[in-house]
């Protein structure tokens, strides 16, 4: 058989070679393909030439293949099954947009909110590219400002005057010790007592901007003067007060497991829930890229559609 002869190939006569085997019968396959008896025989006789083998044993009485003819179909069946299936993948397919979206977020952010607006978002640019930095509230805020930055993440006691702020829900904090400390295992604990305790804090907290819970909590009840530990990373601050070296504040979603092993007790300090709000900060929206304005979008009609969600 001529090696050119696969590059060759008429796909026509093949798919109606294919339609034969599968109907297993010309006539059938005639009626199916919208054309007459004559036609198909005859497609499946130049096939047959161009090939130089005999598909199909001609007999009036039943229908068989020869058998390549049965390994000719099988190629065929896998062929025209890909050809139907990328059919279907470009079916309603829109133009996919190349892109990217940049944001900085504060460290060990547990948000159902934010999952979904992910997934959201890469079901609809399937072909965008996420760049997420760990950092902490203040810088977060001071790089857009800059213009360094066009997304952050971050927690704030209020809305920014000058930046564009999305609430997306409320991070519940509580004040912990770690196992090794007097307090571990107390119900109630005067706020006097805590006030001599060394603390460790998060050091974008004692840097004069207050948007995080912990200068918030200084505020209200004067803990938190005498520092034993600091870190803008909140697994080293969760570290260190594991480790006893003072007491200090976390949000409560991401270490509900230490609680339960007996790593952290959480101190009721206040009768008042200590928390922050998270939002969602962008620059202006024509210094943004397209993608990035379509982020976004999205998260101001995430918050829209659900807003028990935050």
């Amino acid at each position: 058989m001529n090696s050119t002869l696969p590059s060759e190939l008429n796909w026509n006569l093949l798919r109606m070679f294919y339609m034969i085997a599968e109907e297993q019968s010309i006539t059938k396959a005639a009626k199916r393909l919208g054309l007459s008896q004559p036609s198909v025989s005859s497609a499946l006789q130049k096939l047959e030439a161009q090939l130089d083998c005999q598909l199909v044993f001609r007999d009036s009485r039943h229908f068989e293949l020869t058998v390549r003819g049965d390994k000719i179909f099988q190629e065929c069946r896998d062929i025209f099954h890909s050809a139907e299936r990328i059919s279907i993948l470009v079916r309603d397919a829109t133009e996919e947009e190349r892109g990217q979206v940049r944001y900085q977020i504060i460290s060990n952010l547990v948000s159902p909110v934010l999952d979904e607006l992910m997934r959201l978002y890469h079901q609809r640019h399937p072909s965008v590219m996420f760049q997420s930095e760990t950092q902490n509230s203040q810088m977060i805020v001071r790089n857009i400002q800059q213009g360094q930055l066009g997304l952050g993440f971050c927690l704030l006691a209020k809305p920014l005057v000058n930046l564009t702020s999305i609430r997306l829900f409320r991070e519940e904090f509580r004040v912990f010790c770690g196992a090794e400390h007097p307090f571990f295992g107390k119900d109630n604990v005067c706020v006097r007592d805590l006030q001599r305790e060394p603390f460790i804090s998060f050091a974008c907290a004692t840097e004069g901007m207050g948007l995080e819970p912990m200068s918030v909590l200084r505020e209200g009840t004067q803990l938190g003067n005498r520092i034993n530990g600091l870190s803008t990373n909140l697994e080293e601050v969760r570290r260190m007060i594991v480790a006893g070296m003072g007491i200090g504040i976390l949000p409560l979603s991401s270490v509900t497991n230490d609680i339960d092993n007996g790593l952290l007790w959480p101190l009721k300090i206040t009768d008042e829930p200590i928390g922050a709000d998270v939002y969602l900060v962008h620059g202006p929206l024509d210094e943004l890229t397209p993608s990035e304005r379509k982020f976004v979008h999205l998260a101001q009609e995430l918050i829209a559609l659900y807003p028990d969600m935050s």
